[in-house]
């Protein structure tokens, strides 16, 4: 796992905003496999704790070594257990950071998602100067279409991402504005 910058990570009244870790292998397995993930972000192949560590690597803690943010375990205030991830991810064929998601099946529809989207965007502004963000949903994912409008997002295109070969749904924020 990548070395911690030091910086101060965003919080909400419910939710701790972290980096992701070696203790956080089994939750990665749990979240990656779980069939709301496979079906609308898609399957990225990590059964074990190893894989678990090389997608944690590969992904967050790149985000972080290159840009200063990426995914961050959502874990519930007053050393609750971790319910999912949010951050933002530079991704190929996208000029803005991505606001990503994604939450335990037990964790949803209780107003985490939006509430940790918020905070993320807060830092991207403050933490990070960032002055648009945007997200990509697939089109059958109307819970989260919500939480994007509920932060402000507005549908901007329908598009392809660079590999994929299904079309997703840009919406877009200016945290400027």
């Amino acid at each position: 796992m990548g070395a911690i910058r030091p910086q101060r990570l965003p919080a909400t009244d419910r939710l701790v905003l972290r980096r992701l870790g070696e203790d956080d292998l089994a939750f990665v397995v749990a979240l990656l496999n779980d069939p709301a993930w496979i079906a609308h972000i898609g399957d990225r192949g990590v059964r074990d704790r190893a894989a678990a560590r090389g997608w944690i690597a590969g992904g967050p803690d790149a985000g972080f070594r290159a840009h200063g943010f990426g995914l961050m375990a959502l874990d519930l205030r007053g050393g609750g257990p971790t319910i999912g991830i949010c951050g933002l991810i530079r991704r190929p064929g996208l000029d803005d950071a991505d606001l990503g998601y994604a939450l335990l099946p037990g964790y949803r529809g209780h107003g985490y998602a939006t509430e940790a989207a918020r905070a993320v965007l807060a830092w991207a502004r403050d933490a990070h100067g960032l002055r648009r963000v945007v997200a990509i949903v697939a089109p059958a994912n109307v819970a989260s279409a919500h939480v994007l409008a509920r932060c402000g997002f507005a549908f901007e295109r329908a598009l392809r991402m660079p590999g994929d070969a299904g079309t997703v749904h840009l919406h877009a924020v200016r945290l400027d504005a």
